[in-house]
């Protein structure tokens, strides 16, 4: 493959040509040096160019309909006139060695229309990681003119966190039928979303469906909203079915006018770069804290005393700091 210059890429993506477009995420997501100093010469190029989309986060266990209920989304925005991407966090990758969007046929219609584009996320790596190229991807993005940003998440916990920081408005997607803790999400996850989908209520589900969302619009009643001038509340969907999927995209529109009439939008995506460079900063450091050679000979006989409980781990990593702290100054 032949390579390209920091031109190509700009003049590419500018035109919405996807292959160069993925090209272009490809050399983001790359850990080698030459191509990170191409990829931020790149970045600037692109930022005049970039924030005008509806950045939206999606997340739910597995099972909850995620992967439907995007394609479904998708295919109506596209079919409207929008441009829709759909970026992947996935911080399990590491462990997998794959990505929750890496089989493309769950997603096979969607990937077909030449106005979407579906990305799965990096592979390996740490979540700060692959928060940061998928941040990068969704500015990539933008540039090349998709004006709907589909972030989706597998994790749980830290992920969903570093999620809601990169977007604008944030689905939290739950089934029918089941308990907050036999879906492992905890209330803090329920605390940061801007609405919550009770998905597959269809069939038999109908009827709990109902039922779930009046309980947890009883609880978000009691939580204090993320936003200033919007109450979050839960609806009911079936993607499957293509039932309340358009009353969705009306809610999503909906909140970016009161955000943008009370300034809420603004500051969200202030809040977004700041908290992106605060994720930048600490990965940097952890980069630079690991690649110091005595960091790096010190670090195997401290982690056996903590792991054999010799060592409490916050004196080891007083004396690791200090390791490093000395090797910066010498």
């Amino acid at each position: 493959m032949s390579k390209l210059t920091t031109e190509d890429y700009v003049q590419g993506v500018l035109a919405g040509n996807r292959m160069l477009l993925a090209r272009a995420i490809t050399l983001i997501e790359s850990n080698a040096p030459h191509h990170f100093e191409q990829a931020q010469e790149l970045l600037a190029q692109l930022l005049p160019h970039t924030g005008q989309s509806i950045r939206v986060g999606i997340t739910g266990v597995p099972g909850a309909g995620k992967s439907t209920l995007i394609e479904t989304l998708g295919l109506k925005l596209v079919q409207a006139g929008h441009k829709v991407a759909v970026l992947a966090v996935d911080p399990t990758s590491s462990i997998s060695k794959g990505s929750i969007l890496g089989d493309k046929t769950r997603m096979e219609m969607l990937t077909r229309e030449e106005r979407a584009f579906v990305r799965p996320s990096p592979t390996g790596g740490m979540l700060g990681g692959v928060a940061r190229k998928t941040r990068e991807s969704i500015l990539v993005c933008e540039a090349a003119g998709y004006d709907v940003i589909l972030v989706e998440t597998v994790g749980t916990g830290q992920s969903e966190i570093t999620v809601r920081s990169m977007v604008d408005f944030f689905l939290l997607l739950l089934v029918p039928g089941a308990g907050d803790e036999l879906q492992g999400i905890k209330k803090g996850v329920v605390e940061i979303a801007d609405a919550i989908l009770i998905n597959k209520a269809d069939g038999e589900n109908k009827v709990r469906a109902e039922a779930a969302r009046a309980e947890y619009n009883r609880a978000l009643h009691y939580l204090t909203p993320t936003s200033e001038n919007w109450r979050p509340r839960a609806y009911t969907t079936s993607a499957l079915e293509d039932e309340g999927i358009g009353k969705l995209w009306q809610l999503i529109e909906s909140f970016r006018e009161k955000m943008l009439a009370s300034g809420g939008w603004q500051a969200r995506r202030e809040e977004q770069r700041q908290a992106w460079l605060h994720t930048i900063i600490a990965e940097q450091l952890q980069q630079d804290f690991y690649a110091q050679l005595a960091v790096h000979d010190a670090l195997p006989g401290l982690e056996t005393a903590v792991r054999q409980g010799t060592l409490p781990p916050t004196a080891a990593a007083r004396q690791l700091l200090q390791i490093y702290q000395n090797e910066r100054r010498s």
